[in-house]
């Protein structure tokens, strides 16, 4: 890396950071209704991720601490993530993790291993007895229905950095092009080798840290 270029690191959160899809995993408990119809339409592109969760969130009826209480053991942070994440301080690099998924589970999750201090971004849930509203707040205070992690990137680029992009799922196909190296897995990792974008293939976060120290 040119040290004359400010660092970021964008990272995603569901499948990434944490092994599972949380919102995924807390649906098919708690929704009342077939959460899966509007998934699909996303899945197909007639719906905005937006869309997808403002609709399933809606069949949600249970409280907060229901929700949290029922995922605790349920889910495994990758390897090595702390060890990454100090990696990128000691590198004065800044580490961001935006994540399609929901604040409430997020912060939680980052407070229970001691990493509460990361900076994120997310869509913002709003509990209540017709449900959970869910929604998506760009960089600029304005509501987005698509796009999220994309204009978190447009965002850190306008601001001259420098962006390694980490995830795991479609929705990091788009952001991670527009940046300047990708470590992936999962689906990102498929659909960039279908497409011939170059990137770093990951299992552990332990390699995204050796992937680092040979850019």
């Amino acid at each position: 890396m040119e040290r004359a270029m400010k660092t970021l690191v964008q990272c995603d959160f569901d499948g990434t950071v944490i092994d599972k899809d949380v919102s995924f995993l807390l649906l098919d408990v708690f929704a009342d209704g077939d959460w899966r119809q509007p998934l699909k339409q996303y899945q197909e592109g007639k719906i905005t991720v937006g869309q997808f969760n403002t609709a399933a969130f809606a069949m949600i009826k249970a409280d907060k601490q229901t929700l949290l209480k029922y995922m605790q053991d349920k889910l495994e942070v990758r390897s090595g993530f702390r060890e990454m994440v100090d990696y990128c301080h000691s590198k004065d690099f800044r580490f961001v993790i935006v994540s399609n998924g929901m604040d409430f589970y997020i912060e939680k999750i980052l407070g229970d291993i001691g990493m509460s201090d990361i900076e994120f971004f997310s869509a913002r849930s709003l509990f209540h007895s017709g449900g959970v509203t869910v929604q998506y707040i760009g960089p600029d205070g304005s509501p987005l229905g698509s796009d999220f992690k994309e204009a978190y990137v447009r965002l850190f680029l306008d601001e001259g950095y420098r962006i390694i992009y980490i995830g795991n799922g479609d929705s990091d196909v788009l952001p991670a092009q527009q940046c300047h190296h990708i470590f992936a897995t999962g689906t990102l990792l498929e659909r960039c080798q279908g497409k011939n974008i170059a990137c770093t293939p990951f299992q552990d976060f332990n390699e995204v840290v050796k992937g680092m120290e040979l850019l």
